[in-house]
């Protein structure tokens, strides 16, 4: 009976497999970015448009600083080579996959939410449908089950969540995909889950949750992933690239100071890999970050960096570190340059290390070639690396990717860069935290009375910390105002149970001066006042 009962289900969710392949795509909008995201894998583009660039910063404002961006995988498959790719098209369909068959129908699309939303929306009110893939909720009554009309659909605390599910078992993968493409199927079921927060501190940045399924008969054997992006900081044509290898972080930069759309302080924009494949065949495990880091490029430069477009294993080495061809690159600034497998890992405000102002080695077929004195500005690709030879995916083993895609804009392009890494440290330090806003309970006895204690350390810049204490349950609100008596952030409005809180304010956007923190709750309220000296 459970076999034909199981038959059924496939029969009729197939019905709809193919008919309703339709891109679906929403916008991730709640901060100061606005992102584009559709469940071919790709996000960051505009298809909706003209298939133009995705990332617009600040919203609202019509500049956008990425074109395209998604996470492509490439192993040995059954002992071929296997990819599914995703730079500008994307390779995958709405779905999910049944003993290695694509299911879709019309429940497989990208549903977002925002805090505060109610059935009205229908995203809402279908979220339920999505919760068997992994789809994210506040457990409000913490049985581990979702009930509806009790718990509520996203990211706990987010300004909004998207979520869709997605398979690379059917007619998607496209040898012009863009980045490798068109090889045969790795079978992965793919959970994506998008989110972003509108307190000031994490405005300018948002998180995405990749969920990889191998629903495959075959292990995944020698995996490499990666962030395969086209950053384009306002005019295509004049990127630098670099990253952060103490940050796990790839970005993007403008080559010159004045860019024809950001003007004279043009932002700096990339990606954290906060969390990469977990490596299971070494003791203990390691889950991987940042594994390398390069740039390829559409039509310039040197063959063996073009962008690999329906070429499968010229992708896949990119995916490793090195070129199409295998050659290495090679850092410039040591006599004589040395492999490495991290471009532009200095820093480009100090000049320190190697940045693309200290030029580049043009080398294909092997490790010699001219040495240019500054590297050339074009239309950059990066490729954000994460693997290893002896990583592999059993069949029915999930792997999870967390990245984070931020921009920071300082006082020029370089200073950017600076402002970028100092805002990657807020993320990881926000990531590390398990995405705690604002306020943890450091301990759950009961106290005597409610007390709202100073915060400390003060004067502070740019953080501090405000402790305070619940005799009852109920609904607290902690406000932080300006001299004026203007509110500037609301570090905490919800229910709490009784017990001891402490809240982390970050100052660092605003300027100099005396700040006020009011705590209110049931019949109780007072407030502190505290210094920001920068």
């Amino acid at each position: 009976m459970k076999k034909l009962f199981l038959f059924l289900l496939v029969f009729s969710l197939m019905c709809n497999t193919l008919s309703s392949q339709v891109i679906q795509r929403a916008i991730l909008n709640a901060n100061n970015i606005a992102g584009y995201f559709q469940n071919t894998g790709i996000f960051d583009q505009n298809s909706i448009s003209g298939n133009i660039a995705g990332f617009e910063w600040p919203k609202g404002s019509g500049k956008t600083a990425i074109y395209s961006t998604g996470l492509s995988i490439g192993a040995i498959v059954n002992n071929d080579l296997r990819m599914v790719c995703c730079s500008y098209k994307g390779e995958y369909f709405g779905g999910a996959i049944v003993n290695r068959v694509h299911i879709t129908n019309s429940d497989f699309k990208v549903y977002s939410v925002y805090k505060g939303d109610n059935n009205s929306n229908p995203d809402y009110a279908n979220w339920y449908k999505m919760i068997p893939y992994g789809a994210p909720y506040n457990d409000v009554n913490n049985n581990h089950v979702f009930d509806i009309g009790i718990d509520i659909p996203g990211v706990n605390d987010a300004a909004q969540t998207l979520f869709y599910c997605l398979s690379d078992a059917g007619e998607s993968h496209n040898a012009g995909e863009g980045f490798g493409g068109g090889t045969l199927p790795m079978f992965n079921e793919m959970h994506v889950t998008a989110w972003c927060y509108n307190t000031p501190t994490y405005n300018d940045m948002q998180f995405i949750k990749l969920e990889n399924i191998n629903k495959g008969l075959y292990q995944w054997d020698s995996v490499f992933t990666g962030i395969t992006s086209d950053p384009d900081i306002g005019n295509a044509n004049d990127d630098y690239i670099g990253c952060d290898t103490l940050l796990n972080l790839g970005y993007c930069y403008n080559a010159a100071v004045t860019d024809a759309v950001y003007g004279s302080a043009p932002p700096a924009a990339g990606f954290i890999m906060l969390k990469g494949f977990t490596n299971k065949n070494v003791t203990p495990n390691v889950s991987l970050g940042m594994t390398s880091y390069g740039q390829s490029m559409r039509s310039s430069g040197l063959i063996c960096e073009r962008e690999p477009n329906g070429e499968p294993r010229g992708a896949y080495n990119m995916l490793k570190g090195v070129k199409k061809d295998l050659s290495p690159y090679m850092n410039p600034i040591t006599t004589p340059p040395v492999q490495t497998k991290f471009q532009f890992s200095g820093d480009p405000e100090t000049n320190s290390g190697w940045t693309a102002y200290k030029g580049y080695v043009l080398n294909c077929g092997g490790t010699i070639g001219e040495i240019t004195p500054v590297d050339y500005q074009s239309d950059k690709r990066i490729v954000m690396g994460s693997g290893a030879g002896n990583l592999s995916v059993a069949p029915g083993d999930t792997q999870t990717v967390v990245i984070c895609q931020l921009i920071a804009q300082g006082i020029n392009n370089k200073n950017s860069v600076t402002k970028l890494k100092q805002l990657s440290q807020t993320a990881i330090n926000f990531y590390n935290s398990n995405y705690t806003i604002g306020v943890q309970n450091i301990s759950t006895e009961i106290p005597g009375r409610f007390s709202l204690f100073q915060n400390y350390p003060n004067p502070f810049n740019p953080v501090t910390n405000i402790r305070y204490q619940l005799s009852n349950s109920g609904f607290v609100t902690l406000k932080i105002y300006d001299a004026m008596g203007k509110e500037v952030e609301t570090l905490v409005n919800e229910k709490q149970q009784a017990g001891t809180y402490e809240a982390n304010f970050n100052a660092a956007n605003y300027p100099s001066g005396i700040y006020f923190y009011k705590l209110e709750t049931n019949n109780f309220s007072e407030t502190k006042k505290m210094i920001l000296v920068k």
